[in-house]
């Protein structure tokens, strides 16, 4: 229903003047989406009613307004739901069921329920494995998984372009080699699809292997194999360098050797980040190349911010990842040539190891 069919309907019925500041506060206050089925909910919000009302009480404290005419901390947390989940303009997500706002007020919205879940949510649902309890859980969840690759695998490590406007100082930064602008997301997760670490900083220009050279999860990694952790790795593509901590597949290896043996459970164990960049973008289209984020390239990376703490949020609902209102995105990558950023010694340290996996596990 159209939003000046509705305000016509209230001025007619209800004698409500029809000024656009109080129609919309009435619909706000006469629609009640928890009031719908929880299959319908998901279909809107992405989560469960549970979950939402969880996720509103754990940032009311930072959305709750000063004056008595304010827009709920609900509400505010709902439209903004609805935008990570459709990715469409601001102005159709406030005439939408429930919500009832205008654009500049959805504007806001988001901003402030990105930046509640930025500094209050994001780390405490993404975390990166830094303790040997930590660690060692890490390991088993990777030992069970259907692929499991070897003993001491944590995570899987990959990146990912997510759509932005041209920003207006240093846009040819933002263009990737696939011709439109986005940012260069890395993500690093598990075999059930928990995002461990993301880092949204940089543009879409940025080789795979400068954004890992320069990410904090790597000297975390080289520290505990300085310190004597020896086993434990992450897996990434052809993209990434060959490291002690990092496994890559070996190119070009004849069927039926151990280095294809390597290479096949090496890609299989990797899925999962694959998998994950499919399931976050068809659940929170905003993210989708579909979908462009018409803002800064540091907002957009706190709205990817957002999606993925949400993303983690989600898995605790056991929601099936496939139904009806996600549309799985495939990506395809095409890696440009990247710049080694690794010493000698880290690259032969990083053979050595691969080496003695080979020998160990594949022969």
């Amino acid at each position: 229903m159209a939003f000046e069919y509705v305000a016509y309907s209230l001025h007619r019925n209800y004698g409500v003047r029809n000024t656009p500041t109080v129609d919309r506060r009435l619909l706000r206050d006469i629609h009640d989406p928890f009031e719908l089925a929880p299959s319908e909910f998901r279909k809107l919000y992405r989560v469960g009613p549970e979950t939402a009302m969880e996720l509103i009480q754990r940032l009311e404290i930072q959305l709750k307004g000063k004056r008595i005419t304010s827009i709920s901390a609900e509400k505010q947390v709902l439209c903004t739901l609805r935008f990570y989940a459709t990715g469409c303009y601001q102005r159709p997500v406030g005439e939408q069921w429930g919500i009832s706002m205008s654009q500049s007020s959805i504007s806001r919205c988001i901003h402030r329920v990105t930046d509640a879940i930025n500094s209050g949510l994001f780390f405490e649902e993404v975390k990166f494995p830094m303790t040997q309890v930590d660690r060692q859980a890490a390991k088993e969840v990777f030992a069970s998984a259907p692929a499991p690759f070897v003993g001491g695998t944590i995570g899987a490590v990959d990146c990912t372009h997510v759509s932005i406007l041209g920003p207006k100082t240093h846009e040819e930064a933002y263009v990737n080699h696939h011709g439109y602008h986005s940012i260069n997301v890395q993500m690093i997760c598990d075999p059930n699809l928990k995002i461990l670490n993301v880092n949204a900083r940089f543009p879409g220009a940025r080789h795979d292997s400068y954004i890992w050279s320069s990410c904090p999860v790597r000297r975390v990694m080289q520290r505990a194999f300085d310190n004597g952790n020896r086993n434990m790795l992450l897996i990434g593509d052809s993209g990434y360098p060959l490291e002690p901590w990092l496994m890559t597949p070996l190119p070009n290896q004849p069927e039926g050797t151990p280095k294809f043996r390597y290479n096949e459970a090496l890609c299989k164990a990797r899925n999962p980040v694959e998998r994950l960049f499919g399931v976050l973008k068809g659940t929170w289209r905003c993210l989708s190349q579909q979908r462009v984020l018409l803002y800064d390239p540091g907002f957009a990376g706190k709205v990817v911010n957002a999606c993925s703490t949400l993303h983690n949020i989600r898995l605790r609902e056991q929601i099936n990842e496939v139904d009806n209102n996600i549309i799985l995105e495939v990506e395809t990558h095409v890696h440009a040539d990247g710049t080694d950023y690794n010493s000698n010694s880290v690259s032969s340290m990083g053979k050595r190891v691969q080496d003695r996996l080979i020998s160990n596990f594949f022969s």
